[in-house]
């Protein structure tokens, strides 16, 4: 899953084109250290056209994007563009060479159907389920604190009641007297 991010020059050397590879492999290895799952395209089915499959081909090797914004115009080669500017060049944002962001709109627009449908029935369901286990656990830690207490109550009443007693044996020993 080679992936090359470029700057303002379109031709990389090896050792730029070997370097951007590392970088974005280290991306990759750190979304999977740190347990980011993220959206998994489907592929396509064999009856789809060869262009639809070419087009899925090239977005899961894309993933993740890469995509920046700028609302800044800055000139380069005399020519106004939408862009940011950096020490080691200009990455510019409607390059689909620079960004991402092409290929994220056409991720979105031919997956949105499976995006919904994976979000509601993981993410929804999984986020469901775990709300519902902490409601369930607090319930029952509700049910467990009220029979604590009611333990300690019926304690609290059998001491009372003792103490009555005692009060009453007493109050008949002194009337006897």
């Amino acid at each position: 899953m080679g992936r090359e991010l470029k700057s303002e020059s379109q031709d990389a050397t090896p050792t730029q084109a070997h370097t951007r590879t590392l970088h974005w492999s280290r991306v990759l290895d750190e979304i999977a250290e740190h347990g980011i799952r993220i959206y998994q395209l489907p592929d396509a089915d064999s009856d789809e056209d060869e262009e639809f499959k070419e087009q899925t081909r090239v977005l899961k090797a894309s993933v993740p994007f890469a995509v920046i914004g700028s609302n800044q115009l800055i000139e380069v080669q005399g020519k106004k563009i939408r862009g940011r500017l950096y020490p080691w060049g200009v990455v510019e944002v409607e390059n689909p060479e620079h960004n991402d962001f092409l290929k994220l709109r056409t991720m979105l627009v031919t997956h949105m159907q499976d995006l919904q449908e994976v979000t509601q029935d993981l993410h929804y369901e999984n986020f469901r389920s775990e709300r519902l286990k902490k409601a369930g656990r607090s319930a029952d830690e509700e049910v467990l604190d009220k029979d604590q207490i009611l333990l300690q109550k019926e304690a609290e009443l059998r001491r009372m009641q003792q103490m009555i007693a005692q009060m009453q044996a007493q109050m008949n020993m002194k009337s006897d007297e």
